[in-house]
């Protein structure tokens, strides 16, 4: 069984995939934010189910709708969108739809209609999804990690800190409980607390620690999803990716200071440095979900052959600058010829945390920098 998914809300779209994913274990789900996606999807691999917005950045539902009954009137078809008014509902209902639902609306809603269409007890269940499978058709949808903060929000918040205060960023997270525990605990910490009484408020803790270091922590804990993958195979690969790339941003961070360079910039893009093996460990996790099997030896030959399609595919989606872009890909790889100072700072904050502190490369880098490596090393205890 097949299904396409097409919504622009990230969040939304996240949580119609678990949804239908819950009640048709091994269905394939393809998931995208565009017409042209859907049109490009349906008209190469078709869908047994879909889920349709009205409204898309590129045009409307509709028409992927009428492509798709003019092909097949057995395609269980629902729209879903923020018109609530009889006029919508008739116009959609004339396009051949067996579904309407209207923004917003409840997780038990979407599932009664979807039960509706097509029950549950008529679906193969010993169908199992195979994973390469599952990592060439999520690649190409919109990819969400599955925590309790979105990083696409705090990426956006990041790119105008400088016009936010700690009172609107507190507004901005009224309610996220776990995030606001957090950055209470980190305003509460020795290193923060001056005055000997406890910070009670997120708008003080936030004022405490100054507004881009609560967004940085907000970064980190939208990048852990170590909770989410219910496998401890996945959820121990999750962790070691955080811990290497959390190690990279505290180098990058020493470094830049040494340096006087923006030390936000190289510490935010050492804690994307591994955003596409996190992807990897989710749609794993996806599979195993839905009664598929993942191997030992599949997880590592996933995440090398697949990381950077992923790590790419979520710069494009989050529309991360192009100056960010290539200090996250300097982590990994960076030319000879490179003069940027940032860039240099990555790629040798990689290598330290890798323990290449005495490696020709990292040496080289160091002194190009005018950074002495024993001087460096004074700033660890």
């Amino acid at each position: 069984m097949k299904a396409l998914i097409l919504e622009d809300d990230t969040l939304l779209a996240d949580l119609l995939e678990t949804v239908v994913g819950g009640l048709y274990p091994g269905i394939d789900i393809f998931v995208t934010a565009s017409v042209r996606g859907a049109l490009t999807h349906w008209s190469q691999h078709g869908s047994d189910l879909m889920i349709i917005d009205w409204n898309l950045p590129d045009g409307s539902g509709l028409e992927v709708i009428r492509a798709a009954r003019e092909k097949s009137s057995k395609t269980a078809i629902v729209m879903i969108s923020g018109r609530a008014d009889r006029d919508s509902v008739l116009k959609a209902a004339r396009y051949g739809i067996n579904g309407y639902i209207s923004k917003p609306f409840s997780v038990e809603m979407v599932h009664e209609r979807l039960t509706a269409l097509v029950d549950p007890s008529d679906f193969d269940r010993e169908s199992q999804p195979d994973l390469e499978h599952l990592l060439k058709t999520s690649v190409e949808s919109v990819i969400q990690l599955p925590s309790a903060v979105d990083t696409a929000r705090v990426l956006e918040l990041m790119a105008r800190k400088q016009d936010i205060s700690p009172s609107q960023l507190a507004e901005r997270w009224h309610g996220e409980v776990a995030l606001t525990t957090r950055l209470l605990d980190v305003a509460n910490s020795a290193s923060f607390q001056k005055t000997g009484e406890p910070v009670r408020s997120l708008r003080d803790g936030i004022a405490t620690m100054g507004v881009d270091m609560a967004l940085r922590h907000a970064m980190a804990m939208s990048l852990d999803i170590c909770g989410q993958l219910r496998d401890p195979r996945l959820a121990e690969r999750a962790t070691t990716f955080l811990e290497t790339a959390e190690k990279v941003a505290q180098e990058a961070v020493r470094i830049a200071l040494r340096i006087g360079i923006d030390q936000s910039e190289v510490h935010t893009a050492a804690l994307l440095s591994r955003v596409g093996e996190l992807a990897v460990l989710k749609v794993m996790q996806q599979c195993l979900d839905r009664k598929g099997q993942v191997s030992d030896e599949q997880i590592e030959s996933g995440l090398t052959a697949w990381a950077q399609s992923y790590g790419n595919r979520l710069k494009v989606q989050w529309h991360l600058p192009l100056q960010l872009r290539e200090l996250i890909g300097a982590v990994h790889f960076l030319p000879r010829d490179a003069t940027s100072d940032s860039k240099l700072v990555m790629r040798a904050s990689a290598l330290i945390a890798d323990g290449q502190h005495q490696g020709e490369e990292c040496l080289r880098l160091l002194r190009r920098l005018g950074v002495d490596n024993h001087e460096r090393g004074t700033d660890d205890g």
